[in-house]
């Protein structure tokens, strides 16, 4: 017969359900009901002794600046710094870096359904995901046939927070070599802002100049910010 303790008990516990582990809620409600936190500890699986999955999921946005950055801020955290956080071995960080490798791809595979290297919009969108998380400054040069489409793409220079390195020299060898008709230029800001610095000014102009004698022209360089982008091309500078 049950005491009045143990009915109390009982109450209590009907009041306070014991929390759904996020496989379970994934099998009832589906993938859409679980949160940023649940959909990670399902992806890590195993937390530490110390601590459940979910507490060291949501160590890892803590990390990542969630909240702040949102889930993108994942994609700034090193091998290094994964390997720091207890309850993650290599593994489980090499399995992080990759959930992030394939949403980057998959966002570049759904871009390129309308990829159009006429269409500056077009050209941001397809490599907005490649460039925007980017830590440091880094320049590709698309270079592109008769036909407007590419024959290669380079990366031709990766530099500090601030500023690249960039040589008109190496732009038109590459370009000469590959047979290009026109050319694209497009780098990075870590920053977040597209907008163009006095120096991205000059040497697109310097570029321009260049291309335009040796018949190379051109066509457009954009800048990738955080979900933003600057086109030369769209602001009328080319």
């Amino acid at each position: 017969m049950d005491t009045e303790k143990d009915k109390q008990r009982g109450k209590r516990k009907e009041q306070h359900p014991v929390r759904m582990r996020p496989y379970e809620k994934f099998t009832q409600f589906g993938v859409e009901s679980l949160t940023e936190s649940e959909l990670l500890a399902v992806i890590l699986r195993t937390g530490s002794r110390e601590e459940d999955v979910e507490t060291l999921a949501s160590h890892i946005l803590q990390l990542a600046g969630y909240g702040e950055q949102g889930l993108s801020g994942l994609h700034h955290i090193s091998m290094e710094e994964l390997l720091r956080i207890k309850g993650i071995g290599r593994v489980k960080a090499i399995q992080l870096k990759c959930v992030m490798e394939l949403c980057t791809r998959m966002a570049r595979s759904r871009a390129s359904r309308t990829l159009s290297f006429n269409r500056s919009g077009t050209v941001a969108a397809y490599y907005m995901e490649t460039l925007r998380h980017r830590s440091r400054e880094c320049v590709l040069l698309l270079m592109l046939d008769t036909k407007g489409q590419m024959i290669k793409e380079l990366e031709l220079s990766r530099g500090t927070v601030k500023s690249s390195l960039l040589s008109p020299r190496e732009v038109f060898v590459e370009a000469l070599k590959a047979g290009a008709v026109n050319i694209i230029l497009l780098h990075n800001h870590p920053s977040g802002d597209p907008s163009p610095s006095g120096e991205d000014m000059a040497v697109t102009e310097h570029i321009s100049q260049i291309g335009n004698m040796l018949d190379i022209p051109l066509i457009d360089h954009i800048i990738i910010g955080d979900n933003r982008y600057v086109s030369f091309k769209e602001q009328g500078y080319l």
